[in-house]
């Protein structure tokens, strides 16, 4: 099965590195042309320079901060006025580590914006011309701790699960334009980003971080962990006609880590 996304246009956020990055990268290489969304404008335009574009592809980047709600709300609606979009990829940093205790509330209105207000408000903007061209793709980025919480990250363990229940009640309302809505349930990749949380639990356990990625690694049944490019090739077919009757779900990605059946 060969996967072509030539003529589609995808905005990929948090592109920059680990994940994001490899999903731009594969979406280019199937033939979309993709705008990266990320805050750091230099290491958006290394990025930009890495995508593929032999197929026609024309490619750019927009600068915003997820962190900074109503900045990132004016940049993302401007972008709209002008360019439209087939495939959408929701993806943010996440939000810090910690545990219920050590949380307060404001930390919690912090994550939801980071976490379900820029999903919300993005997805919204893109729609439109989803509903108008009878096709659109909307893939959300999320984590296995939905399905099995961990102590350590409540507050992605609680944001990220409303938006999978806002995915879900969307998903039914935009099936009869042709357009699919699926979060991907993120197990342990090899990024930058797990490795800053494995440093900092391997701190609050007084153990080497290697020792603690050793331990991470042998509860996987797969015996490693993910890499980024795997990544992307599920999201290139989740963006592709081949799974167009693919809506609604929450499909794990994690080497077999998750015990849990549905």
């Amino acid at each position: 099965m060969e996967i072509s996304l030539i003529n589609k246009k995808a905005l990929v956020g948090g592109s920059t590195q680990g994940i994001g990055k490899a999903i731009a990268l594969q979406l280019a290489a199937s033939g979309a042309s993709v705008t990266l969304m990320a805050r750091n404008e230099e290491k958006l335009k290394n990025i930009l320079a890495e995508l593929d574009n032999t197929q026609g592809q024309k490619h750019q980047y927009l600068v915003v901060d997820f962190l900074k709600l109503e900045s990132f709300q004016k940049k993302v609606a401007a972008f709209f006025k002008n360019n439209q979009i087939d495939i959408l990829v929701n993806n943010t940093n996440g939000p810090e580590a910690g545990t219920v205790l050590e949380k307060n509330t404001e930390d919690y209105q912090t994550a939801f914006n980071l976490l379900f207000q820029t999903v919300c408000f993005t997805t919204l903007q893109a729609l439109p011309h989803m509903q108008n061209s009878n096709f659109g793709r909307i893939i959300n980025v999320s984590s296995i701790s939905v399905r099995e919480p961990l102590s350590h990250l409540t507050l992605s363990n609680t944001i990220r699960t409303s938006v999978i229940s806002w995915s879900k009640t969307l998903a039914t309302e935009v099936a009869k334009y042709h357009i699919t809505v699926n979060n991907i349930l993120t197990g342990y990749f090899d990024t930058e980003r797990l490795n800053s949380l494995i440093d900092i639990q391997a701190s609050t356990k007084k153990v080497e971080p290697a020792s603690l990625k050793l331990q991470m690694e042998q509860q996987v049944p797969a015996q490693r962990f993910g890499k980024p490019a795997e990544y992307g090739y599920l999201v290139a077919f989740l963006a592709s006609d081949q799974a167009a009757y693919i809506t609604g779900t929450n499909i794990p990605i994690d080497g077999g880590l998750l015990k849990s059946i549905g």
